[in-house]
């Protein structure tokens, strides 16, 4: 990858990971619902789990999904199908700290999982890889790559979960805070028509 697409990287990271998605509005619930410390699992599993999903699909995963029309569409609408699942139990939960219906954070490796069924994350991962993972150095490329959207990453997935935190100051009634729930959980419904669009 030359230094002149660095730049180009950059923007596609920052552009992708700090705009609202499925991972941000769930990290923002999760900060104002439960707190940043009980966040920090599901905060770095986001922010770990996308860059390794990068890598995987960059090296071994990206051709097999381009060419397969069953696979994407399938992991488009599986995953739309549980978006829409999350989105009802955000918009249903609790307040902080919060135990009703076992309401809880996600866990570390339940958000590294749930990039692979993130619909946004495959198209920011295929468009990524497409874009900047040069077959003549794909180890290299892709390294540098997922580098990128792990230091950025980090950066987005503290700033929502603190934005959620922050607001959770406000949210001082329960009716404040069903209200947050439910516009989150609209967040992650309109993101998932808006992929289903495309």
């Amino acid at each position: 990858m030359s230094y002149e697409m660095l730049p180009a990287l950059l923007a596609l990271a920052v552009a992708t990971l700090f705009t609202p998605g499925p991972n941000n509005a769930m990290l923002a619930a999760s900060g104002a619902n439960f707190g940043f410390r009980p966040t920090l699992p599901h905060l770095l599993g986001v922010a770990l789990g996308f860059p390794l999903m990068l890598l995987i699909v960059g090296l071994a995963l990206g051709e097999l999904f381009r060419a397969s029309v069953f696979l994407r569409e399938g992991l488009r609408w599986g995953g739309a199908a549980l978006l829409v699942w999350i989105a009802w139990k955000v918009a249903n939960s609790g307040g902080i700290g919060s135990k009703s219906d076992g309401a809880r954070p996600m866990t570390f490796l339940q958000a590294v999982g749930f990039q692979w069924i993130n619909p946004k994350g495959w198209s920011m991962a295929v468009a990524a890889t497409s874009q900047f993972i040069r077959p003549e150095e794909p180890m290299t490329t892709a390294t540098i790559v997922a580098g990128a959207f792990l230091t950025l990453g980090l950066l987005s997935s503290a700033t929502w979960t603190y934005a959620g935190l922050a607001i959770a100051r406000w949210l001082t009634t329960a009716r404040r805070l069903r209200v947050f729930n439910i516009v989150m959980a609209l967040l992650i419904v309109a993101s998932v028509v808006e992929l289903l669009r495309h």
